[in-house]
């Protein structure tokens, strides 16, 4: 029941005042979301709309929600499935999910990992070297990825 009324607080915000560049909406039932961000100017990612799925577990907020990429995006901290390493999105020891924290907070976040990778805490390594010794070359990739994969 705390999941449900959360859930509706959360998107009723959502919906009325979103942060910038971020929408997120229902996908049929309460717990499947869907989110769109868009990539952030001065970026690679700039003029990209990127989908992402989020499903929300029965003990949110107790819980961080599981949300992933369903555009393909070149990014060192995103893998080829969608995956997103992010501290936010898991749960202590490792991770920084609170219960305070809300899915416009993480969809924030996520959009600020979009801009500045942690090439530190990659998932896919080879993209993270890129981006360490290689930075022109990871841009010329990552905006073509987000030209063929996210353009409008």
């Amino acid at each position: 029941m705390q999941r449900a009324s959360r859930l509706t607080r959360e998107l009723s915000l959502l919906a009325t005042e979103p942060p910038p560049g971020i929408t997120c909406w229902q996908n049929g039932q309460m717990n499947d979301l869907r989110a769109q961000i868009l990539g952030g100017a001065d970026t690679p990612y700039e003029k990209g709309v990127f989908n992402l799925e989020i499903i929300v577990p029965e003990r949110y907020p107790f819980e961080p929600p599981k949300i992933r990429f369903l555009t393909p995006i070149y990014h060192p901290n995103i893998d080829s499935a969608g995956r997103i390493c992010l501290d936010v999105l898991k749960l202590p020891p490792k991770g920084a999910w609170r219960p305070s924290l809300n899915i416009s907070t993480l969809l924030t976040s996520i959009q600020l990992l979009m801009a500045e990778p942690n090439p530190d805490d990659p998932l896919m390594a080879d993209i993270s070297s890129e981006y360490k010794y290689n930075k022109q070359l990871f841009l010329l990739n990552a905006r073509e990825w987000t030209e063929k994969y996210a353009g409008q």
